[in-house]
């Protein structure tokens, strides 16, 4: 009997409500992208894009019955981590002639 009555509210109605939550969250961070002060406060913007774009694609492959575009999100997952890699690797790249002092590299 519990079974018939979780079945009044269909999945699908909710895991699309929760995609609109979702969407309505990334079009509230596309504000920080343009306000953001400093190049790492961009980046948890484009992280966060990541995340939630992720859990859109899971929850909207979920709702449509779509396996393959669990596919794309773990592709997605995973091309987010390169793009960390590649920014700190970048950062560590432009600090590190400033902390050279221009003294050769020698500690004396």
């Amino acid at each position: 009997m519990p079974e018939e009555e979780c079945n009044d509210f269909p999945m699908g109605i909710f895991y699309i409500v929760l995609t609109l939550f979702l969407l309505a969250n990334m079009a509230a961070a596309m504000a920080r992208v343009f306000r953001g002060p400093t190049t790492a406060d961009r980046l948890m913007t484009a992280q966060l894009f990541g995340t939630t774009g992720v859990g859109i694609l899971v929850l909207l492959a979920e709702a449509a019955s779509m396996p393959a575009l669990r596919d794309v999100a773990l592709v997605f997952a995973l091309l987010a981590v390169l793009v960390v890699l590649a920014f700190t690797r970048g950062r560590t790249a432009d600090e590190a002639p400033a902390a050279d002092n221009g003294n050769g590299g020698d500690a004396s």
